[in-house]
């Protein structure tokens, strides 16, 4: 009698499968996010402007960019840990945007906060071997150090961001007042 699991794929192969289609589906989830505010910039740029934001015009292109340039690149697995960074960043500040209208608890945990997990995850498992990293560089992770330093930068960049550009403080424990 064969045994399934002596049968089944190597678990490289099934390892780099699996970053693959988590590499797609975050990509394409940020892809399209910043496809959205880049076909309708002026949307974007409102949304800004109406949650309060100082320099609505150039937090809504550093918002398209990330999401935009990041989905591209973790698509790709091209510079999958400039893209990851790119990610985490500007969903940091998504997720913000959502809890900062409300008690803190109040709403389940979403998207953003998810996509955020996903594009961390990516930055310490590395993209895989069907990626451009692998193919071009011959690498397709970093050391545990560097991921760890391109995490810390990935979410400083959006407390920077937020506090320079929002200045408010997004997490509270009761509704904010008006």
């Amino acid at each position: 009698m064969t045994n399934t699991l002596d049968a089944a794929p190597s678990t490289t192969a099934m390892t780099d499968t699996g970053l693959l289609i988590l590499r797609i589906g975050t990509g394409a989830t940020m892809l399209q996010a910043g496809l959205i505010k880049a076909f309708d910039f002026g949307s974007a740029v409102g949304f800004m402007e109406s949650s309060g934001w100082r320099l609505p015009q150039f937090g809504a292109f550093l918002v398209t960019a990330a999401e935009t340039l990041g989905g591209i690149g973790l698509l790709l697995g091209l510079l999958t840990p400039l893209a990851a960074c790119a990610v985490i960043g500007a969903m940091v500040d998504a997720w913000a945007v959502n809890v900062s209208a409300d008690a803190f608890w109040s709403q389940p945990f979403n998207v953003p906060f998810l996509v955020a997990f996903a594009a961390a995850a990516l930055l310490f498992t590395g993209s895989g071997r069907f990626s451009v990293d692998d193919r071009a560089f011959g690498r397709s992770r970093l050391s545990a150090r560097a991921a760890v330093g391109i995490l810390v930068i990935g979410v400083a960049v959006a407390v920077v961001t937020w506090i320079a550009l929002n200045g408010t403080n997004p997490i509270h424990f009761t509704s904010p007042t008006a």
